[in-house]
């Protein structure tokens, strides 16, 4: 009879995980979608010549903290309380925000949406450099492959080897480009140390406001956005907080209620279709074919990375 129960569980654990798998799924193929209208949003508002990176970046966080302080304040007060030996990884964690927010808004502006959205996902492969240096985590055959791709997809993109007509990027294009990867990568670093241990919503609270602090010095050079603003400013400003930046940290964190981390991973890089998609249909911005096969390359080395290994 135990075989027999053992079995009807061990069963129905399957059934459970693939319900939840299904479900999973959408939800992070939909944040990815909505991180995929981020390049989007800033290209339409830095067009106008109204903000400059530092202060749409600055404003962004603002925006998010106030509006999140409100809905948290007003449903659940107690999520907005964190343990003081948490700040200093919770304040590591802003800080990666606040420098990718400002380096993504001019890798959007100087590389287009498409590389910059590319380029962002080297972050897998500088988070598994970074853990070798600090913790010595062993860099296995599969993360050594993974990090040639994403190096070689990365000099496709970058337009190096070919003469054709395409996208062209400057060495400033490339570093800040690589910038947002880099600060992705620190501030997924700094998140291992908090995973599960806090409500997602109160994560990303206190790091939009260490973001927003930290990006506040900045602005005394930087000074006001001109005003009053550009009426047309004001729907995609407001579309992307709401879109990326709520709603596509909200469903990700939602989607690893029922996903494990690593597919959730491989899940969230169909962003690179969706930005890509974007900025051909409504802005005419696309890769060529050598910087297709770089992305291509790009996010091969990032499912490499991230494919679970063979359980003995």
């Amino acid at each position: 009879m135990g075989d027999v129960e053992g079995a009807m569980q061990r069963t129905m654990m399957k059934i459970k995980w693939g319900n939840g798998r299904f479900r999973g799924i959408p939800i992070a193929i939909l944040a990815s979608a909505c991180w995929g209208t981020s390049g989007l949003f800033v290209s339409r508002i830095m067009g106008e010549g109204v903000f400059s990176t530092w202060q749409l970046a600055f404003w962004r966080e603002v925006t998010t903290v106030l509006t999140l302080l409100v809905l948290l304040g007003l449903i659940r007060p107690s999520l907005l309380r964190v343990r003081t030996t948490d700040l200093p990884w919770l304040l590591g964690m802003g800080l990666g925000m606040g420098m990718l927010h400002v380096t993504w808004n001019v890798s959007v502006m100087t590389n287009g949406i498409p590389v910059a959205t590319v380029m962002q996902y080297n972050a897998p492969i500088l988070v598994a450099i970074a853990a070798w240096f600090l913790w010595r985590e062993v860099v296995t055959g599969r993360k050594a492959a993974a990090i040639a791709l994403a190096i070689a997809g990365t000099i496709l993109i970058t337009g190096l080897l070919q003469s054709g007509t395409g996208v062209r990027l400057s060495v400033p294009g490339v570093l800040v480009g690589l910038g947002t990867a880099v600060a992705y990568g620190g501030m997924t670093l700094f998140g291992q140390k908090l995973a599960g241990q806090y409500s997602p919503w109160t994560i990303n609270f206190y790091v939009f406001t260490f973001a927003m602090l930290a990006l506040l010095p900045f602005q005394v050079q930087a000074g006001l956005p001109t005003w009053p603003l550009p009426g047309v400013i004001w729907l995609p400003f407001a579309a992307l907080v709401i879109i990326p930046t709520i709603c596509g940290y909200a469903l990700y964190t939602l989607s690893l209620r029922w996903l494990p981390a690593s597919d959730a991973v491989i899940v969230s890089v169909t962003e690179v279709v969706f930005a890509a998609i974007l900025a051909f249909v409504l802005l005419r911005q696309a890769m060529d074919g050598w910087q297709s096969f770089g992305a291509l390359l790009v996010i091969a080395s990032v499912v490499l990375l991230s494919w679970p290994g063979q359980k003995r």
